[in-house]
């Protein structure tokens, strides 16, 4: 299902999916029907944007917030041309899986999109790195990340796009033993308990994140 309020922009992302073989099964102009859409229709992903009527504001964030409280198996991915920081981290944020937040103008191909909502379908964390960068400098009175180095600091935000130690340590031209060894200090720094998955790793900073920011 897919939710955006500009027409030409939903229908090009609706013809771009199915021309990749991913089936459109109900479009929308806001976030308002989504709920009982979802509920009827049960579909694999939802794809919404930001800022939507009557407000345009944070819309359809916060219907996508309300969507994985109601359906925690439900993938939901935000595609926007904004990041809504505050948002964004109570969406990530918790137990959940399945989730995505990424930025229109920085997907290059139709199958970088596919690729996305394929992860996010098996449960995974799909965030855009700028996403990432606005989250971790949000300004806050208490900064967790203050005991962090500055290379633990880029492994972090590594981390928080969702890429496995593999993949990091082909980033940053190191080995994976390396990485294992600066995420078990960063989890160390910020009282969190390491996980294996990369999902909960993700959504285990972000939710520091945001308790930080609370106070």
């Amino acid at each position: 299902m897919l939710a955006d309020d500009a027409v030409l922009v939903r229908e090009g992302i609706a013809r771009l999916l199915e021309a990749e073989g991913v089936e459109v099964v109900a479009q929308f102009d806001d976030a308002t029907g989504l709920p009982e859409a979802v509920r009827a229709g049960a579909p694999d992903v939802v794809v919404l944007d930001v800022r939507m009527p009557p407000t345009h504001t944070t819309e359809g964030l916060r219907t996508a917030v309300e969507l994985k409280r109601e359906h925690p198996g439900l993938g939901v991915l935000v595609l926007s041309q904004y990041v809504e920081a505050r948002h964004a981290v109570e969406l990530l944020a918790g137990d959940r899986t399945g989730v995505g937040y990424l930025l229109k103008e920085r997907i290059a191909r139709s199958t970088e999109l596919v690729e996305a909502l394929e992860r996010i379908a098996l449960g995974e964390t799909v965030v855009d790195a700028e996403v990432v960068r606005t989250v971790l400098d949000t300004p806050r009175s208490a900064d967790p990340l203050g005991r962090l180095t500055d290379k633990e600091r880029e492994v972090l935000a590594l981390v928080a796009e969702g890429d496995s130690n593999d993949r990091i340590a082909q980033r940053l031209g190191v080995t994976a033993r390396t990485v294992e060894t600066h995420t078990s200090r960063i989890f160390a720094k910020l009282d969190l308990e390491a996980d294996a998955a990369t999902h909960r790793r993700v959504l285990a900073v972000l939710a520091h994140l945001r308790a930080s920011a609370a106070h």
